[in-house]
């Protein structure tokens, strides 16, 4: 095709910091660079910004601002709920989350020690089933955690259910157990967040998702809640997260939220058409294309298919040398695994989930640019399969 724009379709990996956002943390980085712990002008200064975005993250979440607890990312957040509440839990207490949640969650997950881990499946778009989180649940259970908003398929759970099943749950055994939570890092740019309509005790944003910088997310943490803290060796956020406060980043995560909760409908309805026709394309003109994931249920910027026939990095490399940025399943996955784990959760086999490649859409995304994609990708997949040799030898005996 020659050369041409850079077309960036990996926003589920990275945005770009809004320049409004990048206008909000500048004053933080040297002007008024004081700590928010002291009490002279410098150090107030600095509370009273973190404090105003800590009142920005709550409005966002309808939450209360002394439920909010700033992280280096969702990540930390992610691992400071599965610490905080199940290494303070009894020996015997069991952990249930689904089998295509973030690393983040997984790892740390499997890595507890004295509790029962029940990993939930999924069926074949990577919904949860409310019936079999039901019958997951006993007197043991501390806590359940969903993804809100799939990393890599972007299939978005029918949260009013497995909400119901936990009330449920809680109301008929007459405990507070257990606590419900859920990693909202993919939905935070689309998806109304409000807590209580969510039914949520816990929950997790990266400010990196979101036109916000990266190094910076937060946990939400109900009232009452208790959550032994990750690191000790200070005070800050009411305790349970120790170490000075990265003023400049949590400035610009409010901030960050602030926008995002006024583009949501715009950035929706534009990204859903852009998504669907996009998809739309890429089955009519790329034969043995398998798309990832409900059709439906899942964000309005996720594009994930399965080139069969191929792998996943060869497409991205092929596509990165004509100026266009696509991901072979998540940025945070481990390197070493042999296919896409969230995609082998669906029921696909290891050479679906090998050849999944990721397209994110961004809020700048037009027709065009996803034409331009559409115009390469037949030659380029024509060209990776003519050189995988099972490939080609199974598609000559069909003729």
């Amino acid at each position: 095709m020659g050369l041409m724009s850079k077309i960036y379709l990996d926003t589920a990996a990275a945005t770009p910091v809004d320049p409004r956002v990048l206008a909000a943390m500048k004053p933080f980085w040297s002007g008024q660079f004081g700590n928010p712990s002291s009490i002279h002008s410098w150090g107030v200064e600095a509370a009273a910004a973190v404090a105003t975005a800590r009142r920005q993250a709550a409005d966002f979440l309808a939450a209360h601002p002394d439920e909010i607890i700033f992280t280096s990312g969702a990540t930390e957040a992610n691992n400071l709920v599965l610490a905080g509440v199940m290494k303070s839990a009894a020996t015997d207490s069991e952990l249930i989350v689904s089998a295509i949640e973030h690393p983040s969650v997984l790892e740390p997950a499997r890595a507890l020690i004295g509790s029962k881990l029940i990993i939930l499946p999924v069926n074949s778009v990577g919904l949860v089933d409310g019936k079999n989180l039901a019958a997951a649940l006993t007197s043991a259970t501390r806590l359940v955690s969903v993804i809100l908003a799939n990393h890599e398929i972007g299939v978005v759970q029918r949260w009013a259910e497995i909400a119901k099943v936990i009330r449920r749950w809680r109301r008929d055994q007459h405990s507070p157990w257990p606590l419900l939570h859920t990693d909202a890092s993919q939905a935070a740019r689309t998806i109304e967040l409000r807590v209580e309509k969510l039914g949520v005790d816990l929950l997790t944003l990266g400010g990196g998702k979101i036109y916000g910088p990266k190094g910076i997310g937060l946990l939400y943490c109900r009232r009452g809640v208790q959550l032994a803290p990750a690191a000790a060796g200070g005070g800050q956020e009411a305790g349970r997260r120790a170490g000075t406060e990265n003023v400049p980043a949590i400035v610009g995560l409010g901030r960050a939220l602030e926008l995002a909760a006024s583009a949501a409908a715009g950035e929706t309805k534009k990204l859903t058409k852009l998504r669907d026709y996009f998809i739309a394309g890429l089955l009519r003109l790329v034969p043995d294309t398998h798309l990832n994931g409900s059709p439906a249920e899942r964000l309005p910027h996720n594009v994930n298919v399965s080139f069969v026939g191929t792998e996943a990095e060869q497409v991205v490399i092929e596509l990165d040398a004509r100026g266009i940025a696509a991901s072979a399943g998540s940025a945070c996955t481990d390197p070493r695994q042999d296919g896409s784990y969230v995609i082998m959760a669906l029921g696909r086999s290891v050479e679906v989930a090998r050849a999944a490649v990721r397209f994110s859409l961004d809020r700048g995304t037009t027709r065009a640019d996803l034409d331009c994609v559409l115009k390469v990708l037949p030659s380029i997949i024509k060209k990776i399969r003519d050189h995988n040799f099972d490939y080609a030898r199974s598609a000559f005996t069909k003729i």
